[in-house]
């Protein structure tokens, strides 16, 4: 076996070995932590899909805002809510269902109004699970283990449970709020309770459901059920989507019968501030009646989203193969060629989990992911880090330019890795530039203001050395050291430097009359230049280095911007460095030239002949 296959063949155990360790605990439904991504992706896919036509078997009466308000109260009184139920049963639906908890008493004949109105037909109330500690999904042990375990239940009045079948109404709903299952089954010790849906859907079918250990049969057909025996919701569309009418419309008599006759009718509340709405995909505020009886409609119509341990044992699969497919193609080709092919699978795959959907399958989207981008990215990095040896040569240039941050220098030391490991002594020209008033402006710019003020002004200094021949040793904050005489001296590295304290005046200018007034009008700058001798080295460790120039030349140079911030000038250059760059430099020919005059400079004995320059635009008359 050659030394890179068995890197490849290691790499390709492993993915399988990771997807299969996820593919497990997906299976086992113990993979929590990736549920808010898969309802992200979930909704999206739902969006994608589209509104959905529900069954004609629904019909939602709702306790909207007009029956609350020719009530004058919520929730309606027994007396009313025993009209309703009478209303709807003489027009011969299924059954009745009210998805309304009825665990306080009334007013006693109402209540005994409700209770006969209730036993006069197929109906079915509601009932509620009360968790222990308010949390909403807890699991025990024994055959029932991920049946939900309900602490207690809210159960209603007595009369009403005697006179309907009941059902737990609670749904399960993910981080976000959005209910993604109906449990089936709930428990409470050894109590088994059918929920809500399951209860309406076996009243109208007129047969018990048969539960089998991931499905479910009624009315003839087979439903698949999830762990715990919970049922995946995908909804309809938005609020409405279900046929709704008005429960003032029912009690004034004014409905078309067919929306009754031979159909399951909810009876719930949606009218506002009533608190029992959710958000879906398609609707932020969904009532709660609707997303029940989206729930009532997958057990009759069949039409629910599919995940049972069956696709769950496919998402495994999945999560075993993606990884070692990408890092296979990784491993066959690490160029264009390969990332297209990986680009291709992973299409391929989005097209089949988006088909799968679109069937009412619902394969994870979460975990394939989650099982294949850290072995792609772990393997990627693992192969360029074993194919240094080719890259040897440019990672030997990436190290070199790091080390220096002399810009303008890459292609020199690219070329003479050993440059200035040994100190030179020799003559260049030194420049020093810096703004005025720029730490004041900075502690009233803030810091992202002020990285960007700094950027475009280090980017000017920078391109204007670089086209005058130049070298920018460093930047010092709002300033830069620049060197002319570097990598190699040359006898035209004075009038050069001459040429840049013009242009970097001119573009200075220019930078400054581009900021806002309230900016601009805060700063200034100052340019000192000075021609002699310098010891010019590479100084740090073997990690990180810089080029570093040193001398009395470059201390004059540093003081003469003070000078020329003194004399309100923009350049102050040295009588010395003028006379080397000669009478035909820009200093000369453009601007105004000053001088020369004996100066003192700060920290040196004796004086020094200065000339002063300002550019024409700022000259003074």
């Amino acid at each position: 076996m050659s030394k890179r296959a068995l890197p490849t063949l290691i790499a390709l155990i492993l993915a399988g070995l990771w997807g299969a360790g996820l593919g497990f605990a997906h299976w086992r439904g113990n993979l929590w932590f990736l549920d808010r991504v898969e309802a992200t992706m979930t909704d999206l896919r739902t969006l994608v899909r589209g509104p959905a036509k529900p069954p004609e078997l629904m019909t939602i009466v709702a306790i909207d805002d007009e029956t609350v308000r020719r009530e004058g109260t919520y929730p309606l009184s027994r007396a009313t809510l025993a009209r309703l139920v009478d209303t709807i049963a003489r027009l011969g639906p299924k059954t009745v269902a009210l998805d309304l908890l009825l665990v306080d008493p009334g007013a006693k004949d109402n209540d005994e109004a409700l209770a006969r109105s209730l036993s006069g037909g197929a109906s079915v109330i509601a009932a509620a699970a009360v968790y222990p500690g308010g949390e909403q999904w807890t699991v025990g042990e024994g055959p029932i283990a991920r049946v939900p375990n309900a602490e207690r239940f809210l159960w209603p009045l007595k009369a009403f449970s005697d006179a309907a079948a009941v059902g737990v109404v609670n749904v399960v709903t993910d981080k976000t709020g959005t209910p993604r299952f109906v449990p089936l089954l709930f428990r409470a010790g050894d109590r088994l309770e059918a929920s809500f849906p399951l209860r309406v859907a076996a009243v109208a079918a007129g047969e018990d459901p048969e539960i089998a250990p991931d499905r479910l049969s009624l009315g003839g057909r087979s439903i698949r059920t999830d762990i715990g025996h919970i049922l995946p919701l995908t909804f309809y569309g938005p609020r409405g989507t279900i046929r709704t009418i008005s429960a003032a419309t029912v009690l004034d008599g004014q409905l078309d019968p067919g929306t009754i006759r031979d159909r399951i009718v909810v009876i719930g509340a949606t009218a506002t501030g009533t608190g029992d709405v959710f958000p879906t995909p398609f609707d932020p505020i969904l009532p709660g009646v609707e997303v029940i009886s989206t729930a009532i409609a997958h057990l009759m119509a069949g039409d629910a989203i599919v995940r049972d341990q069956s696709v769950r044992l496919a998402d495994a699969g999945f999560a075993v193969v993606l990884p070692m497919v990408l890092v296979g193609l990784l491993a066959w080709r690490r160029n264009a060629g390969g990332l297209a092919a990986i680009a291709g699978v992973i299409l391929i795959w989005f097209v089949v989990n988006m088909a799968a959907f679109w069937h009412h399958i619902w394969l994870s989207a979460a975990l394939p992911m989650t099982a294949a981008v850290p072995p792609a990215i772990l393997f990627g990095a693992a192969q360029l880090w074993l194919g240094r040896s080719r890259a040897q040569f440019f990672a030997t240039q990436s190290q070199l330019l790091q080390r220096v941050e002399a810009p303008g220098m890459g292609e020199w030391l690219a070329k003479h890795g050993d440059f200035l490991s040994d100190p030179v002594r020799g003559d260049a020209a030194i420049l020093f530039i810096d703004l005025s008033g720029f730490t004041g402006l900075s502690e009233t710019l803030g810091p992202v203001a002020t990285r960007e003020l700094l950027n475009g002004f280090h980017a000017l200094v920078g391109e204007e050395v670089t086209s005058c021949g130049g070298v920018v040793t460093s930047f010092m904050g709002d300033g830069a050291m620049i060197l002319f005489g570097l990598p190699e001296p040359a006898a035209n590295d004075a009038f050069n430097a001459a040429r840049c304290c013009v242009g970097l005046s001119s573009r200075t200018n220019d930078w400054l009359a581009s900021l806002p007034a309230s900016t601009a009008s805060r700063l200034g700058f100052k340019i000192g230049a000075h021609h002699g001798t310098i010891v010019a080295s590479r100084l740090g460790g073997e990690a990180r280095q810089h080029i570093a120039a040193i001398g009395d030349t470059v201390n004059v140079a540093s003081r003469l911007m003070e000078i020329a911030a003194d004399q309100n000038a923009e350049v102050a250059v040295s009588d010395k460095m003028l006379d080397v760059a000669g009478r035909d430099c820009a200093l000369f020919k453009s601007g105004t030239l000053k001088g020369p005059v004996e100066t003192q400079i700060r920290g040196r004995s004796g004086s020094l002949a200065i000339w002063l320059w300002q550019s024409a635009r700022t000259a003074r008359p």
